[in-house]
């Protein structure tokens, strides 16, 4: 029984760290001396069954042939499951254990604890954590015991199944009982695998974003040092009287861009540690819009996409205009290569009951149902070479103005981004 909790104990831990990681790798040389230790008492025990002061082995009759059968079959499917963990093998072993259960209660009348195997079938399944097989097996066994209760009312005169004849209601509230146990069992250790699964996820995002940190923190000096050693040669040519100024405003556009990077690389390291001091200002959305589109419609027309601007007047928020303008960029950015060529970006905005909302829609590629749960965790990008912080700068944004941002994407049809700010007042 020690050898068995163990087993149990090693199989729902190595669960625990990850379901699939688990499906593949469950064997370790730990589990598999667990497992075979575990195995071999089992087959001991239906040896001993098998041989051992049975009174049908003498005559090799064909109840003991079909009990050797089925002893070897179970046998055999315990030792093949470490190397064919697949749904099929769990299936015929949860099949054969049933059947060589049902068998031993037929042919061993007089052995009153085979019934106590019938009530502990589905048991097998809760091993698995698979809850199809639970359920089949559930039903299975259901389906056998209505058949076997039946056999013994009508055939039976209470000299086979006394212990069952003389009490078949007491019986079969029992049998009921121990399903509904094993019912509960396994309903609260699957939520509980659930909860700890989710635990566990959230574990790995806080790594993540523990990671992002440190990865921000060691490169920003790096990146910071050459923009701006850029930055302070632009404003010297800026300043240059021997320049024209049509030269002049590109300098100061480029100044402009450089203090839109030194933004970013600031919210990349407020993924490690917050920003504290956030200026704003009130903004009018529909020309920052334009403004931010206008940067951006040549990018779009370099892949012969359009971007069309439709705003309402009078929309004004409360935002830091840098983080604002990287917001829009990094969202139609997004949109822009997620298109086909000669596709066509839309930029709404409007009042809507206290909000501005602002939708950004692509007729691109789309996302499925699993890549949209990933999208805006560290690292995870469709692009093949996106790092996935984009989208979560933009969620940090957003929620840093009591914002929200939804995505409504499927495949084939494109994406719409909206973002909801309050009204300034």
């Amino acid at each position: 029984m020690l050898i068995l909790i163990g087993a149990w104990q090693q199989w729902l831990n190595f669960w625990f760290e990850e379901k699939e990681l688990y499906m593949k790798d469950f064997m370790t040389d730990t589990n598999l001396k667990y497992y075979y230790l575990s195995t071999f008492f089992i087959i001991v025990a239906i040896a001993l069954g098998l041989f051992v002061l049975n009174p049908r082995v003498c005559n090799l009759e064909i109840g003991f042939l079909l009990h050797l059968l089925f002893a070897i079959l179970q046998s055999v499917c315990l030792l093949l499951y470490p190397k064919f963990r697949t749904s099929s093998i769990r299936l015929i072993f949860v099949i054969v254990s049933a059947l060589f259960f049902y068998l031993l209660f037929f042919l061993y009348p007089e052995t009153g604890s085979t019934i106590i195997l019938l009530c502990f079938i589905p048991a097998i399944s809760i091993l698995f954590f698979d809850a199809k097989l639970f359920y089949f097996s559930i039903i299975l066994n259901s389906f056998l015991a209505t058949i076997t209760f039946s056999i013994v009312k009508l055939s039976d005169n209470g000299d086979l199944y006394s212990y069952i004849g003389h009490d078949l209601i007491g019986n079969i509230i029992n049998f009921l009982g121990s399903q509904l146990v094993l019912f509960l069992i396994f309903y609260a250790t699957s939520e509980r695998i659930k909860r700890l699964q989710l635990y566990y996820e959230s574990m790995k995002h806080s790594e993540r974003l523990k990671t992002t940190g440190l990865l921000a923190a060691a490169v920003a000096h790096e990146i910071r040092n050459p923009l701006t050693v850029v930055k302070g040669y632009l404003q010297l040519y800026e300043q240059n009287n021997a320049i024209d100024d049509k030269g002049k405003k590109n300098f100061s556009i480029m100044i402009k861009e450089l203090d839109s990077a030194e933004q970013v690389i600031s919210q990349l390291l407020s993924l490690s540690k917050p920003s504290k001091e956030n200026t704003t200002e009130k903004l009018d959305v529909k020309l920052v819009i334009h403004s931010v589109t206008d940067l951006l419609q040549s990018y779009g027309l370099s892949h012969r996409n359009y971007i069309e601007v439709f705003a309402e007047e009078d929309c004004y928020i409360e935002i830091n205009k840098i983080e604002f303008n990287q917001l829009l960029v990094n969202i139609i950015k997004n949109a822009i290569e997620a298109s086909a060529c000669g596709d066509s970006i839309t930029v709404t905005a409007g009042k809507k009951e206290g909000f501005v909302e602002i939708t950004i829609t692509d007729k691109g590629q789309g996302m499925s149902a699993e890549e949209l749960e990933l999208l805006g965790t560290p690292f995870y990008s469709l692009k093949s070479k996106g790092t996935g912080l984009g989208i979560m700068i933009c969620n940090n944004i957003v929620s840093n103005y009591n914002g929200e941002m939804t995505f409504n994407s499927s495949k084939g049809k494109g994406t719409t981004v909206t973002i909801y700010f309050p009204l300034a007042k």
